[in-house]
């Protein structure tokens, strides 16, 4: 297999141990059977029953009520469908059973359908292409679901992924704070990075607080930066960093940022969700929607914040995205007609163009869930304001937002670019790099992971 040592070593050392899950026996009712797992499966999990999908995915509090949603509302089609939902303590736990089954060369262990974190995906189907199943001939509007979201999914033309979660990004402010400075959120919409600059020192000599803060062991500003301007990290499959002018020009607005207390780099993820964020220290956030229930564990800011497009380099508005995960048929499925018809009328967003989705309503009410099928936003429910966000209908807002991220190349080093490029900004803060140094070594040892 290929590049089997760094599949084995990105996915970690995972036990490799797991409850088997058949048919299930209670037929009593409708629900969706639940079982957990800690680790890597060993034993097959399908089910014998023709009407019942088997599934393996994370987050009891997220992923999980969004695939409940998703069995209720084909139930409205096929009365006696069933969706068996194996519950994974963490998606690495999903990789590591992908990896241990094509390793082994027997598929019969993994489940019908797999969740899959999209930035992974790609170096999955590179590593382990007859791991799953093609479903570019399901019957939904491809079009419909953000096209920034597919490119993940979609390799050499084909379709292989569902959407689940939409990534994309938010850029929300404590309108609080920036009164306090003397702005309103009209004067943070439609700006440059020089511009947010500008107001992120008055905000902080009149507030004491950072406009800005990312995690500096994993800053993912650089990737929503980047797309933001329609750029990659890489050009051709090889790395695109040190003669990448919009690159280098984000990288010197972060470093400026940082060095004028306007973005606080936190120690570790901890530092950033519960010290940054949590903690008070920050009048802004960037990141994917996902980080919305971080904030709105402080109640006692409700209705402060709103959102809005991203600064840009040229004062556009800003598009991005970040995480985010999608459904994949395995080549274990021997019920593949049922399970694209499945996955189309729900996250594909069928039912969704009948105005009739419990599939995005749902996952949304009871997981906080984002989806990205456009006709989804018309609901009720997408369209009603939000009171911890001041009244502003924002699950519609970032539905649009999605139609309006940039499509840019990815890579199966990802998440090496990002650790390579958080290195460089150290080195030029703390380390007495120049840009051109700390961007030249980065490039060179990302080359040197990729083999190059």
């Amino acid at each position: 297999m290929k590049r089997k040592l760094l599949s084995l070593m990105l996915v970690g050392t995972m036990a490799a141990s797991m409850v088997a899950c058949g048919s299930s026996a209670d037929t009593t009712d409708n629900a969706s059977t639940d079982a957990t797992t800690d680790g890597a499966a060993t034993e097959a999990v399908q089910s014998d029953d023709e009407n019942t999908l088997t599934v393996y995915a994370w987050d009891e509090n997220f992923n999980i009520p969004a695939l409940k949603a998703a069995e209720k509302d084909y139930q409205d089609v096929n009365p006696d469908f069933k969706l068996e939902v194996i519950t994974q303590s963490q998606s690495s736990d999903v990789e590591q059973a992908v990896t241990l089954a094509a390793e082994a060369g027997d598929y019969s262990t993994l489940p019908d359908i797999v969740l899959f974190q999209d930035h992974y995906f790609q170096q999955y189907v590179t590593n382990y292409p007859d791991a799953w199943q093609d479903a570019s001939d399901a019957d939904c509007d491809w079009n419909g679901l953000g096209a920034e979201k597919l490119s993940y999914s979609t390799i050499d033309g084909k379709h292989y992924g569902f959407p689940v979660d939409a990534g994309t990004a938010i850029f929300a402010y404590r309108t609080d704070l920036l009164e306090q400075a003397g702005y309103t959120i009209d004067d943070v919409t439609g700006i440059t990075w020089d511009e947010f600059d500008k107001i992120g020192k008055d905000v902080q000599a009149k507030t004491g607080k950072y406009l800005l803060c990312m995690d500096g062991s994993g800053n993912d500003l650089f990737y929503m930066m980047l797309q933001e301007e329609g750029v990659s990290q890489f050009k051709d499959g090889k790395p695109y960093i040190k003669d990448n002018e919009t690159l280098v020009k984000v990288f010197d607005v972060v470093a400026t940022l940082a060095k004028d207390n306007v973005l606080y780099l936190a120690n570790d993820w901890s530092d950033y969700t519960d010290q940054a964020i949590q903690g008070d220290m920050v009048a802004g956030v960037f990141n994917g929607n996902w980080i919305i229930p971080t904030m709105k564990q402080v109640s006692e800011n409700s209705g402060k914040w709103e959102i809005v497009p991203a600064p840009t380099l040229t004062g556009k508005p800003g598009y991005a995205s970040n995480g985010g995960s999608s459904l994949y048929i395995t080549a274990n499925c021997k019920k593949a007609d049922l399970a694209k018809d499945f996955l189309a009328y729900t996250f594909g967003g069928r039912s969704a163009e009948d105005g009739q989705s419990t599939t995005y309503d749902e996952a949304l009410l009871n997981g906080g869930v984002i989806g990205t099928c456009a006709a989804a936003a018309e609901s009720d429910v997408y369209q009603q304001g939000v009171d911890f966000f001041n009244g502003q209908p924002i699950y519609a807002d970032i539905v649009e937002y999605t139609q309006n991220v940039a499509t840019v190349e990815q890579s199966d080093y990802h998440y090496q670019a990002r650790t390579h490029l958080g290195t460089a900004l150290q080195n030029v803060l703390d380390n007495g790099y120049t840009t051109e140094q700390a961007l030249e070594e980065a490039e060179s040892n990302l080359k040197f992971d990729m083999g190059l």
